[in-house]
């Protein structure tokens, strides 16, 4: 979808409709959230693109948050995209000891929430993300909810500036500038 000239926000505001919607549910897998993200286009700039992102994010119901929750693996098992695997990397060192009281934390918040342990990983090492985790589960469930919320509007900004990205064009060494 992104071409060699990939102008950012206005390359993403010419796209048709359907690619638009591919695009953003690449940044979120709710598919409301996707489609009403992109109705609001075109975007005068970048923050007018991540204040519709928030805006429809703190919209979406329990439903379709649970949706764009899917999208997301657990801390510390093996991501299932480049978005999550580029988030975790922090992650992908660890210590077998910390990699399993992650998962055994996971599970305990699991249980107590309802939903997967989400956090803006942004690369943070395993045992920042562990003790983030640790301090959450004091939290009641509505806490929680408003917690996870937030992490997931990071988290759908981080990969919206990402998106809008241009492309890199690959030059094999032997073809420089001659060609």
């Amino acid at each position: 979808m992104r071409r060699v000239d990939w102008r950012g926000l206005e390359s993403f505001n010419e796209l048709r409709e359907r690619q638009a919607i591919h695009a953003l549910y690449q940044c979120c897998t709710s598919c409301i959230w996707a489609i009403r993200v992109a109705a609001g286009r075109p975007f005068p700039d970048e923050e007018a693109l991540y204040n519709r992102s928030d805006l429809i994010l703190a919209e979406l119901s329990e439903a379709d948050l649970e949706e764009a929750l899917d999208g997301h693996p657990r801390i510390g098992d093996r991501p299932t995209n480049s978005s999550s695997a580029r988030e975790q990397s922090g992650v992908a060192g660890a210590d077998d000891a910390v990699l399993a009281e992650l998962k055994r934390c996971n599970a305990e918040y699991e249980e107590k929430f309802g939903h997967v342990y989400l956090v803006f990983a942004d690369g943070r090492p395993a045992t920042e993300l562990l003790a983030i985790l640790h301090e959450r589960m004091n939290n009641d469930p509505e806490t929680e909810r408003r917690f996870m919320r937030m992490e997931l509007a990071k988290i759908n900004r981080r990969r919206l500036r990402l998106m809008l990205e241009p492309a890199i064009r690959y030059v094999d060494e032997g073809e420089d500038a001659a060609s």
